[in-house]
């Protein structure tokens, strides 16, 4: 049945809808019911399944017209507003429906019923029996959701419902880093955080939340690097004719530092990136040429503005020699700061280093061209311990490229290099703990969560209008 003809069946398309909504009131023009009735449903064959489908439909029906009730009151009315285009009207506005249900806090006395279900459900495949402490049980297609989930990604509240659904279903996790085609879900999260500049904080964070929590199985991480990709064209910077998923990745999470080092300086993204990074470095496997350079053009621009910042620290202490009225910047916490994401950035290096080092030929090529740049944190007291490695790479290597002679092609290098790594023994690198980072929520997500969802809804629910002088759970140009 469709909502442009003038008859549902039997019936005047205005009859039907007073029949399904159950009053006398309901517009022709609705379009709550219209959405609903653009829905196709399989004909039945035979008078009682047309009597079963009918009587099942407005139950439904009048079973969401009361939810939709529920949001029709208090502040909302059907005035026109600005909204984006939506493919699927009905899917959006019920996928919104979810996050508010999964986001209502717990009562003093029951957790929320609709955040166990989600954490619990599982796939139509599995027949293994629920346990009894899981009062609110369902399953679902996990094939049908993931491809979904896979197709939806550019929305808000399509990457928070992929958040909830890791976060919270060890099944769905489970199953997705089971996949064998995580591409279809990586990419759509990696363009994403490429276009930074596009997206609104919030599904940056979610998008590189999905990101961290995917990177703490080991599995994923080896996965990602045997799985080839061709001619990203949403990737300007540079054309990638051939390059692996983890490279790709670790190329836009990089991006994603340096773009938050000069334009919005959250702490809480750098943190999240370099986590994610930490987590991979262990498995990191064939990087590509370019990803390896701009791992080793990170960090020198992050020594760039240590060496600023301590040389400002230096002027301004001068300063204050002849002037006791001025008082000096903080420099302490920004060099403290700076220093932390530095030995952050030599702790991935290390771990590649010591885990994969015959892997990765391009990474050790990058730090012999740009060896200069370590030269300084050699006797740093905060870098000394993990820069025994990384000096002992650059010297074993150097010296062997020393031996070969000037003038040296860059395949020759190569070469020289993957020879050497069969020749460096192994037991001359010092072992550290393995970078494990693990995504924790804060103690009370809620003061995030339930002002983003309801921001989502305010800004694109189909045919909803609230007046932006009576919210007070968030502003409405914040993102």
């Amino acid at each position: 049945m469709g909502s442009n003809s003038s008859r549902i069946g039997d019936l005047p398309k205005n009859e039907y809808l007073k029949k399904l909504s159950g009053t006398e009131s309901v517009s022709e023009n609705d379009p709550f019911w219209n959405q609903l009735l653009s829905f196709s449903f399989p004909a039945p064959t035979s008078s009682t399944e047309l009597k079963l489908l009918e009587e099942a439909t407005i139950s439904v029906c009048r079973s969401l017209a009361g939810l939709w009730t529920v949001f029709t009151l208090g502040g909302v009315g059907s005035k026109a507003a600005a909204a984006p285009e939506v493919s699927s009207p009905l899917a959006n506005q019920s996928l919104l429906l979810l996050l508010i249900l999964a986001n209502l806090t717990d009562a003093a006395d029951a957790p929320n019923p609709y955040r166990q279900a989600i954490m619990s459900f599982k796939n139509t495949q599995d027949s293994s029996p629920f346990p009894s402490s899981i009062p609110h049980a369902f399953q679902i297609n996990f094939n049908s959701l993931y491809m979904a989930l896979c197709e939806q990604q550019t929305s808000d509240q399509a990457t928070l419902l992929l958040y909830t659904l890791l976060h919270q279903n060890s099944n769905i996790r489970t199953y997705m880093l089971a996949r064998t085609d995580m591409e279809n879900l990586v990419l759509p999260i990696l363009e994403i955080l490429y276009h930074v500049e596009e997206r609104n904080s919030h599904h940056v964070y979610m998008a590189l939340i999905v990101l961290l929590i995917l990177t703490e199985d080991d599995g994923f991480n080896r996965s990602i690097h045997e799985v080839m990709l061709k001619n990203i064209t949403w990737y300007s910077e540079r054309v990638l004719t051939e390059i692996s998923l983890g490279s790709l990745l670790i190329l836009v999470v990089i991006r994603t530092i340096q773009y938050n080092m000069t334009r919005t300086r959250d702490k809480y993204l750098h943190t999240n990136c370099l986590a994610a990074l930490a987590n991979m470095s262990a498995q990191f496997r064939s990087l590509h040429q370019y990803a390896a350079q701009r791992i080793i053009s990170l960090f020198s621009l992050l020594s760039k503005k240590h060496n600023k910042v301590l040389e400002q620290a230096t002027q301004s202490l001068r300063g204050s020699l002849s002037s006791n009225d001025v008082p000096l910047p903080d420099y302490a916490q920004d060099l403290n700061v700076i220093e932390e994401v530095i030995r952050m950035m030599l702790e991935i290096i290390n771990s590649c280093l010591t885990n994969s080092l015959h892997h990765n030929p391009n990474l050790v090529y990058a730090l012999l061209y740009k060896r200069d740049l370590f030269e300084q944190f050699q006797t740093h007291p905060s870098f000394q311990d993990i820069m025994q490695n990384i000096d002992l790479v650059i010297t074993f290597f150097s010296s062997r490229l020393l031996q070969a002679g000037a003038e040296l092609s860059v395949e020759r290098v190569l070469e020289i290099i993957k020879q050497g790594v069969v020749a460096l023994p192994k037991d001359r690198l010092k072992k550290f703990p393995e970078l494990k980072f693990k995504y924790v929520e804060e103690e009370q997500p809620e003061e995030f969560f339930i002002p983003y969802v309801w921001s989502l809804v305010c800004n694109s629910a189909v045919g909803l209008h609230w007046n932006p002088q009576d919210i007070q759970l968030f502003t409405m140009d914040s993102d």
